[in-house]
This record gives C-alpha cells, sequence and structure tokens, in this order.
C-alpha cells in the first residue's frame, strides 16, 4: 500500500498519543472495570472510523484518478444499459458491445430482466463485461422485491422471491427488510451485482399513486425510516451497493415519470416533515447511492424543473442540508418526462451540474457524453468538478471491493 496508509496511521498515533499525555497526570487504577474497557474499544473503533478509513479510500481513490483521462473520467459518470453498448446483445457480449465498453469506460451497466436468463449466463456475461474495462463496472439491477425483481422473477435463476415491500412494511417488523436486504445481497453477489437499486424510500401518502404503490413500505414515515435503514445494512452486508430512491419522494405523485411531466404540489416543510425522513435514516445507515427523481417540485425550486436537473433539490437539499456525501445518481434519463423536453446532451449537462454524480441510461449514451465533454472544453463545467464525481464514484467502488486493494492501482 501507498503512502497515504503511514499518513493515516501516524495522524491516528498522534492522536492516540495526545489523548495519553493528557490523561498521563491521573494515576490509573490497577484493573479497568469492564465498561471501562468496552467504552475504550468503542472509542478506538469510532477513531479508525472516522479517520484512518476515510483518509485511505480518499488516497486510494486519487491514485486511481491519477491515471484516467478526461474521457475515462467522463465515461464513470453514466451506468447505461446493454442497448447503449451493443443494441442486439442482450444475453452475451459481443465484439462491439467490447469495443464500446473499452471506448467509453463507462461507470457501469444496468440489467434488466432480458439480460437474464440463466445464473451462469448472467455471471459470464458479467464477467466478461468486466475483462473489457480498465475500471471495473458498477453492475446494477432493480431487485426491489415484488413485481419490480428482474432477477427473482425468473424462476430459472433460483434465487428468493419476496412479496411487494408493502407486504413487508405491513409486518411492521424492520427486522425483515433486513432479512430481505441480506437475502437479495447475498444472491445476487453472487452472480456478480454490485449495485441494486433499491430500497424505495418513498412514503406512500396518494392512495392513486401507481408508479409508486406497493412498492413502497407504506405510509408511515417512522416505519418506512426504519425499514429502508435495515434494508441499506442488509444489502451492504454483502458489498452489494444500496439505493435510496426516488428524491426528494414522490410518494405524494398521482402521475408517472416515465409518460412525462410530473409536479407535485409540496412545500419544504410537507417534505421535510415526511419525505425526507426515510432518506435520512438511508443515509444514516450509510447507504451508497441516492437516485434523484424527475418529479417537479415547483413551490421549492421556483421553476418546473425535474428535480434530477434542480441544483437547489440536488446540491442545497440533498447534498448540503441532508449531509449525503456518497454518490448521487439520477433515475434513468430515457424516461419521458427528460425525453419530451431535453435532448440527451443538454439533459447529462444540467444533471451534472445540478450536482449529480452518475447520470443514468442516457436516451443517446454517444451524445450525452459529448454534451458533458463539450461543457468542459466550454468552461461550463471545470474539470476538477468532473474530479469530485469520481472520486466519489471511486470511493465506493474501492470499499465494496469492486476495485480490489491488491490492485496495480495501489501498489508500491
Amino acid at each position: 500500500m501507498k503512502s497515504y496508509q503511514r499518513i493515516s496511521l501516524c495522524i491516528l498515533l498522534c492522536i492516540i498519543l495526545t489523548i495519553s499525555a493528557a490523561s498521563g497526570c491521573r494515576k490509573q487504577p490497577e484493573q479497568e472495570s469492564p465498561e471501562d474497557s468496552t467504552g475504550a474499544a468503542e472509542a478506538t473503533t469510532l477513531s479508525e472510523d472516522l479517520s484512518m478509513d476515510e483518509i485511505t479510500l480518499e488516497g486510494m481513490a486519487g491514485d486511481v484518478l491519477s491515471t484516467m483521462t478526461l474521457e475515462e473520467k467522463i465515461g464513470q459518470l453514466f451506468i447505461v444499459c446493454t442497448d447503449s453498448l451493443d443494441f442486439s446483445a442482450e444475453t452475451s457480449i459481443t465484439d462491439e458491445m467490447r469495443e464500446n465498453l473499452a471506448r467509453f469506460q463507462p461507470g457501469g451497466v444496468i440489467f434488466f430482466s432480458f439480460n437474464i436468463n440463466t445464473p451462469e449466463q448472467t455471471s459470464t456475461f458479467i464477467t466478461e463485461m468486466q475483462k473489457s474495462v480498465k475500471i471495473p463496472l458498477f453492475i446494477g439491477v432493480d431487485e426491489e422485491g415484488g413485481m419490480v425483481a428482474r432477477i427473482a422473477n425468473n424462476k430459472e435463476m433460483g434465487t428468493t422471491s419476496f412479496p411487494t415491500m408493502k407486504v413487508i412494511g405491513d409486518s411492521g417488523s424492520p427486522e425483515e427488510a433486513g432479512k430481505v436486504g441480506e437475502t437479495i445481497g447475498k444472491e445476487i453477489s453472487g452472480l456478480g451485482f454490485n449495485l441494486d437499486f433499491a430500497p424505495v424510500a418513498d412514503v406512500m401518502t396518494n392512495d392513486a399513486n401507481e408508479e409508486i404503490g406497493e412498492r413502497s413500505f407504506g405510509s408511515d414515515p417512522k416505519l418506512v425510516s426504519d425499514m429502508v435503514a435495515e434494508e441499506v445494512k442488509g444489502l451492504q452486508k454483502y458489498d452489494v451497493s444500496a439505493t435510496l430512491k426516488h428524491f426528494p419522494g414522490q410518494g405524494s405523485s398521482g402521475e408517472d415519470t416515465h409518460k412525462g411531466y410530473v409536479g407535485l404540489d409540496v412545500t419544504i416543510d410537507n417534505l421535510r416533515d415526511t419525505d425526507f425522513m426515510p432518506f435520512k435514516s438511508g443515509i444514516a445507515a450509510g447507504a451508497d447511492f441516492v437516485m434523484t427523481s424527475h418529479v417537479s417540485v415547483s413551490q421549492i425550486t421556483g421553476n418546473d424543473l425535474p428535480s434530477s436537473l434542480s441544483d437547489i433539490v440536488v446540491s442545497a437539499i440533498l447534498r448540503d442540508e441532508l449531509e449525503f456525501e456518497n454518490v448521487i445518481i439520477t433515475d434513468a434519463m430515457n424516461m419521458k418526462s427528460i425525453t419530451k423536453f431535453y435532448d440527451s446532451d443538454e439533459a447529462a449537462r444540467l444533471a451534472f451540474q445540478a450536482g449529480n454524480d452518475m447520470i443514468l441510461m442516457p436516451d443517446d449514451f454517444s451524445l450525452a457524453v459529448e454534451g458533458i465533454l463539450d461543457a468542459v472544453n466550454s468552461g461550463d463545467i471545470e474539470e476538477e468538478e468532473i474530479d469530485q464525481a469520481v472520486l466519489r464514484i471511486l470511493k465506493v467502488k474501492i470499499k465494496r471491493g469492486i476495485i480490489p486493494e491488491d490492485s496495480a492501482y495501489f501498489s508500491s
């Protein structure tokens, strides 16, 4: 390992020596009580978590970043579907897909049910994709349970099928949500997936809401919060990144962002009192990702921009007010709420400028990449802003073992 580990260790030793010096004038008891011993152990663990680990991650991510070209950095900002790499390829890698993976170096690929036939086929497909890139991919999937379960709803895959999250919520037991997360995390990580676009953190406050419906744990924000936190922990126990969706919360919507513009009649107080609660809980539980929704909240932003394109929602509220420090990703950018009003290059630029780190499924991947590159070349986006987003992405990839610690990036 490189010098940043030695630096972080030195910092930790300095902290310990300072504490020892401060306590040296007090006579120590011959034997610590069990309570004192436990407290000291907890303090040491906390110190390591807050200093050495974060410093190490920063250093390792910086090492990877230093090897990347601007084009490779921009590639990391995107998670795409297989159609964007080769429209004719669905279940196995092709030469065109390999070429596009090597050319664009995307941050990840999302799988759908049409990409998944059998465990062997799925694992092989993922393995071949990973061989085609410089920096290992996020391999994502919507595996929520209920109707939105791309893997479990295929009986050939042999994974556990769960009821809707409303049923889990109705149990009143957050532990059940934790078991869902653990089971899904264990099973899909064994296939090669490392990112789940779950759990749904929306609070279901509108019975007419068809887009969210029974995908939500329920209408009680406290219960949903507890469920979300436990599922996050369960998923990430097996190094599958969890994604809180759909910020700022679209449980009150009555229309579908897949079909067109959706505006919510909510104030910031409405959101703080209800919708933000599960997101705060999931963030506190350590969620790696938050997904921004395409709903508009005009009473808050003062315009009709989708939340995913609003710096007020993404940067001022999610990043600053809720203090989320990990990866922010848009909802799918090929949804009608985006494509009816924006070309892929403009949508990608606006999404990044709003504060998203990653852009999911642009309608035209090549054009979206071009939009970001042109914005950097024109000065509308600073390369340092790209670097900061990529560092957040790389830190998650390192933390989850997607970029392994024995990688050549980190050799001394």
